[in-house]
């Protein structure tokens, strides 16, 4: 079973990879095509080409298993493999020219999430975790930070006006530095070692869900604010919400959020 979380893994990186190479065509380009969604957001003719892209590569190479992507839609099965797509994590950032913006790719299975991959077009670099065998950045095994205080901790988010005034002002009081290094990058700084924690109190299922795998097999910890560990795919956008952390502060990052 290892060697074939392993090739999933590989095969998932691969995937990620290319479609986020494709995005790099669109990318600080005048010609981009920005539309907005019924929820506010802006959706681009890259994230569209590059969820397509994945789906008929997937479509070739896996045809029983399900697909769920944030621009086409579809479902996750309650048994065998089911992938998530989000095209741009980031998008937002990415119609600025902001290079952080990431392509993201999960398989999950009836346990929860089996495979992560966060892949920074801009940056060429790629994070990716399989259930049991470690996470890995650009080749090499990565671990979380030993940074045991929040104190001093580097925590991210990707926008503090989702934060309740209670949560802000608590994480303010706990000492944190508090960046907006945020989206699926970091997740990318909390699994690298680079930063402590990451916390998105308003998210989507495919904003979330390579992040259980990716930062358990960095060695750190993943919750919702409340510390539930269940990350529920099927729900609605912006009903979910995720706390990463390299585990040592994890309960005082709870703590002093106030969400409990």
């Amino acid at each position: 079973m290892t060697s074939t979380i392993g090739s999933l893994l590989a095969e998932a990186c691969e995937l990620a990879e290319a479609a986020g190479s494709l995005t790099l065509k669109w990318f600080r380009q005048p010609e981009l095509d920005i539309a907005i969604k019924d929820d506010g957001t802006e959706v681009t003719t890259a994230d569209r080409a590059a969820e397509r892209f994945i789906r008929e590569e997937l479509a070739r190479r896996h045809p029983h298993h399900a697909v769920y992507g944030e621009e086409e839609g579809g479902a996750i099965t309650a048994s065998g493999l089911s992938w998530i797509i989000d095209p741009i994590d980031g998008t937002r950032g990415f119609v600025r020219g902001v290079p952080l913006y990431a392509t993201l790719l999960a398989v999950v299975d009836d346990e929860g999430p089996l495979i992560g991959v966060i892949h920074i077009p801009a940056l060429d670099s790629t994070i990716g975790a399989g259930r049991g065998i470690g996470c890995w950045l650009d080749g090499q095994q990565c671990r979380v930070s030993e940074r045991s205080g929040v104190a001093g901790s580097l925590v991210n988010t990707s926008s503090y006006e989702t934060f309740s005034n209670e949560a802000l002002l608590g994480l303010k009081e706990s000492g944190a530095l508090m960046r907006t290094w945020g989206d699926a990058y970091g997740y990318y700084l909390v699994a690298s070692g680079q930063a402590e924690a990451m916390i998105d109190p308003i998210c989507s299922p495919w904003d979330l869900a390579p992040m259980p795998v990716i930062i358990s097999e960095a060695g750190g910890t993943f919750t919702d604010v409340n510390g539930g560990k269940e990350l529920d795919l099927r729900a609605p956008a912006d009903s979910v919400n995720g706390v990463a952390s390299n585990g040592l502060i994890h309960k005082q990052l709870l703590d002093a959020l106030r969400y409990q």
